[in-house]
């Protein structure tokens, strides 16, 4: 389950509901591809902006429409309190694992983060991802604190941002967190655009924003990779360079995706939480001539 690729969906919704038909058809896509794992609710899936109910509903839809895909479901909180009872709605729904973020208002200490983890972990049933975000969350994860972690009961996978793009870099960074971890725990590479350089240094999967819309176009990146062609997994990724530069200028991925979910006719639009919005006129027409150019479908 974290091995591989494992594909983020959008969460496509408007002010007043989630939009539950989009989400079915982005699930039963990724369903399709037979990528390795599904991911509910993760950063691209807007789960800071959800209520506890509508992330409930979001888990169920997931799991139900998953076709026996695990599907592991985002469950960070700025309270303790909120992400153990997060916790038991995505295990109630069937959830294969939780991923969790150590999402905060006041920074946070290492030991406070060591803390929310040791708490969620004393009552859960399934295994659990550390997502190492500090983009979103403002908080910088050490090996060290990452290896403490990963002693816990439960924890299986690491989620990383991104690795050098120098390729010796990029090992010894992987190197060097793999030595302070279980070898049960896997690691997981994030940022896009550093899917290849990470697999190509000995990560274990992709957590992927792309794959939760073009899931057959990152399946054969990720395949490459983990096969030891790392020359292709390159080429493979150099070819999506008009993509990254868009997720780099527009402040990330989400609006870029959720932009693209409206050109390939899979959800409509608003379908983001106000205040964010997609891209305007026209870098949405630019987006439109960089899938058509890469032939992007699936």
């Amino acid at each position: 389950m974290f091995r591989g690729l494992a594909a983020f969906p959008l969460t496509p919704m408007n002010e007043d509901s989630i939009d539950e038909a989009a989400f079915v058809r982005l699930v039963r896509r990724l369903a399709a591809a037979r990528v390795n794992c599904i991911g509910a609710l993760g950063s691209t899936g807007s789960y800071a902006y959800l209520t506890r109910a509508e992330r409930a509903r979001v888990a169920e839809i997931a799991v139900q429409n998953a076709e026996g895909i695990p599907v592991i479901v985002g469950i960070g909180a700025l309270r303790t309190r909120d992400v153990i009872q997060l916790a038991e709605d995505a295990q109630r729904a069937g959830a294969g694992g939780v991923l969790l973020a150590p999402v905060s208002y006041q920074k946070l200490t290492d030991d406070e983060v060591y803390g929310l983890y040791e708490a969620v972990t004393r009552s859960l049933s399934v295994p659990l991802c550390v997502y190492d975000n500090p983009g979103t969350t403002n908080f910088s994860f050490s090996d060290e604190l990452h290896g403490r972690i990963a002693q816990l009961p439960r924890v299986l996978s690491i989620k990383i941002p991104g690795v050098p793009g120098n390729p010796a870099d990029a090992k010894d960074r992987v190197y060097a967190l793999r030595e302070r971890i279980p070898q049960s725990v896997s690691i997981g590479v994030s940022g896009d655009a550093h899917a290849a350089a990470g697999l190509n240094a000995g990560c274990d999967g992709w957590y992927s924003v792309l794959a939760g819309l073009f899931p057959k176009t990152c399946m054969s990146l990720t395949s490459a990779a983990l096969s030891g062609n790392s020359e292709l997994a390159s080429q493979l990724s150099a070819r999506l360079e008009p993509l990254w530069e868009m997720f780099r200028r527009f402040n990330g991925s989400i609006r870029v995706v959720a932009t693209a979910a409206v050109l390939l006719g899979l959800a409509s639009e608003p379908n983001l939480p106000l205040p964010m919005r997609g891209l305007d006129t026209g870098a949405a027409r630019e987006l439109r001539e960089i899938l058509r150019q890469l032939e992007l479908r699936e």
